[in-house]
């Protein structure tokens, strides 16, 4: 009777541990223990405007202008560099968009002291009907690999009917450590099978929404995820983001022109506070000073890169008015005050609010005037611009 309970009891154990969602596991492959930051050529260029020229003149552009010093340190292609694969089944390139090769492009990228990216698909086409990987899985890990890929995005379009995306996630996952290169690994199935409860050991970061749009509130114009919706799927994400795994809320659209200044600044400061990749995806060969600005605020990148790895959580919300707080290493935390409607307001955030007792003394620094508020007790106001924010460091 005893040793049937028992076993009973242990098979009830293993099923709850196989049911369990993987939460705060990291795929051991020692890679991006912070967000990785660099830029990505498709929200600019996507399919038309990518060729060699563009990408080496990107790469030149972001070790002039501040960006590879910055932590800006992947430069990755997306869809369109491929067109098909050769009588052994080996990927090729675009001989006229890419005539050095990818490999000479990877070597010119290394050369300046940067990593390179590479974009592929899990299904049988790219969504721009390049060929995908499955079925090549190892074959292709091995040539990104000969290449010099640093980093892969892996998109979900054109899948098989029930095909499954842990089971072709973690085959990559597999295929690229098989490789025997260091490849941090993207996966982009955008969030449609819940990825943040499975992918933890198998990507290094998950698109946990749709597509991102270059808008404020994308449903109020005409449709899909602006800075707002993706905000809003973002919450309640916080425990299955850390460091080698991240929630990707996809990448940046700052200096694209859909957004005003304000709305670009609080779309950068909530992807830092989120310790989301920043990945780039604007033209940073010819950017306005603004755009520049907003990019290169070294205090609010340093919060994305904080080494604890954890993601904001929404700790207060009254009606467009927000308060968002993410936890620091050295014990401070970073604080967005988040103003979605259309007219300035105040917001107030209370110690209490973000974890602290009620009279501690606190020093503040507002990260985008880059200015010390001095000491504060309980809590701090300010205004805060339609469609803005106001970016603190509170730490006692």
């Amino acid at each position: 009777m005893l040793r049937r309970l028992f076993v009973a009891r242990l098979w009830l154990v293993m099923i709850t541990l196989a049911l369990t969602p993987v939460v705060g596991r990291a795929l051991d492959n020692g890679l991006a223990k912070t967000p990785p930051m660099g830029w990505n050529s498709w929200n600019k260029f996507a399919c038309k405007g990518l060729n060699e020229k563009v990408v080496r003149e990107t790469a030149d552009a972001m070790v002039a202008n501040g960006m590879k010093d910055a932590g800006y340190q992947f430069v990755i292609l997306d869809d369109c560099w491929q067109t098909s694969r050769d009588a052994n089944g080996n990927i090729l390139a675009d001989a006229e968009r890419f005539p050095s090769g990818i490999k000479a492009l990877a070597d010119y990228i290394h050369s300046k002291g940067m990593k390179f990216g590479l974009y592929s698909d899990a299904g049988a086409q790219t969504c721009a009907k390049r060929p995908g990987s499955i079925g090549h899985e190892y074959q292709d890990a091995k040539q990104y690999a000969d290449w010099g890929v640093d980093y892969l995005k892996e998109d979900w379009c054109n899948t098989l009917p029930n095909q499954n995306s842990e089971s072709s996630y973690t085959l990559m996952r597999d295929a690229l450590a098989a490789s025997g290169r260091p490849i941090v690994f993207s996966i982009c199935e955008w969030g449609s099978t819940k990825p943040w409860l499975w992918a933890g050991p198998v990507g290094n970061l998950w698109r946990s929404t749709g597509d991102i749009q270059d808008c404020w509130d994308c449903k109020k114009t005409w449709g899909g995820n602006g800075v707002v919706q993706i905000i809003d799927l973002m919450s309640g994400l916080e425990t299955y983001a850390g460091p080698g795994h991240w929630n990707d809320p996809d990448m940046l659209e700052v200096g694209n022109g859909g957004m005003t200044k304000e709305e670009n600044r609080a779309h950068f400061s909530m992807w830092a506070m989120f310790a989301a990749p920043l990945l780039a995806g604007n033209d940073v060969s010819n950017m306005s000073a603004d755009t520049k600005e907003i990019l290169l605020n070294k205090e609010v990148i340093a919060i994305d890169q904080d080494a604890l790895g954890q993601q904001a959580r929404r700790v207060k919300k009254t009606g467009d008015l927000e308060i968002w707080s993410k936890q620091l290493q050295d014990g401070g935390r970073a604080v967005a005050l988040l103003n979605r409607g259309p007219a300035a307001t105040k917001i107030s955030v209370s110690w209490t609010d973000i974890g602290y007792p009620d009279g501690l003394s606190a020093s503040v620094r507002d990260l985008w005037n880059a200015k010390d508020i001095g000491k504060q007790s309980g809590t701090y106001s300010a205004e805060v611009p339609s469609h803005g924010v106001v970016m603190l460091k509170v730490k006692p």
